[in-house]
Parts: C-alpha cells; structure tokens; sequence
C-alpha cells in the first residue's frame, strides 16, 4: 500500500516536472530567439525566421550595434538609460516610503479620502493624463531634458505607496510606542523604527521602479527629441526604417545587451523581491 502511494507520488511529481520545463520552454523561447539572433545577419534572420541556431555565427552585430547611429555610441544611450531609471528610482523609493509611513502611521483629515484618490489615480492609464502632462512640461519648459519623466517619480507612486502600508502595517505599533516613550517623535520614528523593518518593501518598490523606467520607451518618445538624450528603450527603435532597411542583427545585440542589468539586479535581489511580495500579502 505504501509503495503504490510514493510510486503514484513519484510518477505526479515526474509529470509536475517534466510540464514545468515545457511551460518554462515555452515561455523563454522567444528570448532565446532573439539572443542567438544578435549572431545572425539580417537577410539570415527574416529568410529563416524559424530557424534557432545561426549558420555562421557572426559576432559583427555586438560591434555595429555598440556604434550607434548619428554620432553617438549605444554607451550613450546605456548611460541615458542608468540616469533616468536610477535617479527615478531613488525618488519613488524615498517619496512613496515617506508617503507610505503617513498613510500607515499618522492620522490627519481626510485620510480615507486622500488614500482612494491615491488608488483611483493608481487605477488611470498613462494615457488619460498624457497630453494634460505634456502641455504643463511644455509650457515649463522641459520638453527635451530628463525633467518630465524623471521628476514625477519623487512625488511618490501609487502601487509602491500601497506596498509600504501595506507592509508597515504588519509592523506591530507597539515598537512605535516604545520609541516614543524613549523621547523619539513621529518623525524620528520612521528612520528610527520603521525604514530598517521595511527593507524587502523598499528593494521590492526599487527593482520594479528600476525595471519600469529602464523599460519605458512611451515617455522617452513623448519628451526626447535630441539623439544623445535617448535611453537605450528608444534608441533601439532606430534600427528599425521601413523606408531603407532595418539592421535586426544590430538590434537583437542591443537588446540583448540592454537585458543584462535588469538581469544582474534581478538575481542580486530576488530574495528580498520574494520576501517583500509575500510578506505583504501574508500580513495585508
């Protein structure tokens, strides 16, 4: 009896595995479809389209792509690309943190009130408030810089603000308490108390930032119209000209290339991204 039980386990568990690889497969094969295209020219690329593995390998993509085109190297566009998702990043960790810890902590007017509009405005597309936002930069002036995708996100973001109550909230009030009968005031608290406890809700909050604004190419197309202001998302668009041709050998070594930090961060952080996520939802 026993061993017809672990023999049924043994052959679920072989299936379970064997679905999980097919699924995972499946999943990456588009991804292992463009990197070994960046080793593929591009008449190879579009004649044999279903064909994986390149016939040469030719590495001459990596070399023409990191050229660029008008002037700059793609190192300008992977420094362009660090600058706004890392300077984003910062701000919306910090801002929307700080904002997190009022909703959670302190009590003022309205509270409920200014939390749902924080949700609703969560809730609306980009596109809703596209072109109020571009008329309000342009009349400032700063159309053409970082500023208007960069500055928004040191005003707090909705998701990460909801993150962190949710995540200071399992944090047991009583530890505020104790601070304050130690002479510690409300603000005092936060960087005292609650940031070192909030960790995974913070490297949660900065690897999505930091994936989001790398990956943006719908900002950057909106407000960037100089070549050497361009992020690595937009920049790869130019490889693409239907009117002459399009260099998909070039671009898939870009892409490729522009994969590897979100990659790196990834799995330097996964940990704290699991902990963070679940963590949330367990004490939500």
């Amino acid at each position: 009896m026993k061993h017809g039980y672990q023999e049924t386990r043994r052959i679920h568990t072989i299936i379970y595995h064997v679905f999980t690889v097919i699924f995972a497969l499946v999943m990456l094969y588009p991804l292992i479809w463009m990197v070994l295209g960046s080793f593929k020219n591009s008449n190879e690329i579009l004649r044999n389209a279903a064909k994986l593995f390149p016939d040469p390998w030719i590495t001459t993509n990596y070399s023409t792509g990191w050229a660029g085109f008008a002037g700059y190297g793609f190192g300008t566009f992977f420094k362009n690309s660090f600058i706004i998702a890392g300077v984003s990043t910062i701000g919306a960790v910090i801002s929307s943190a700080i904002v997190g810890y009022g909703f959670a902590r302190c009590h003022f007017p309205l509270k409920g009130f200014w939390f749902g509009c924080m949700l609703l405005a969560m809730m609306l597309p980009f596109q809703m408030i596209m072109i109020p936002q571009y008329i309000l930069f342009n009349k400032m002036g700063w159309v053409g810089s970082f500023l208007p995708i960069i500055l928004p996100q040191w005003f707090g973001q909705g998701f990460f603000i909801f993150l962190n109550v949710q995540f200071i909230k399992g944090i047991p009030a009583d530890l505020d308490d104790a601070a304050t009968i130690d002479g510690c005031s409300i603000y005092g608290i936060f960087p005292r108390i609650i940031l070192p406890l909030i960790k995974p809700s913070l490297v949660t909050s900065a690897i999505f930032s930091f994936m989001w604004r790398w990956d943006d190419f719908l900002a950057p197309l909106i407000y960037l119209n100089d070549p050497s202001t361009y992020p690595v998302s937009y920049a790869l668009k130019m490889f693409s000209d239907p009117t002459a041709g399009s260099d998909w050998g070039a671009m898939f070594a870009m892409a490729t290339l522009s994969l590897i930090p979100i990659f790196i961060i990834f799995l330097a952080f996964q940990r704290y991204l699991v902990e963070g996520i679940a963590s949330t939802g367990i004490k939500g």
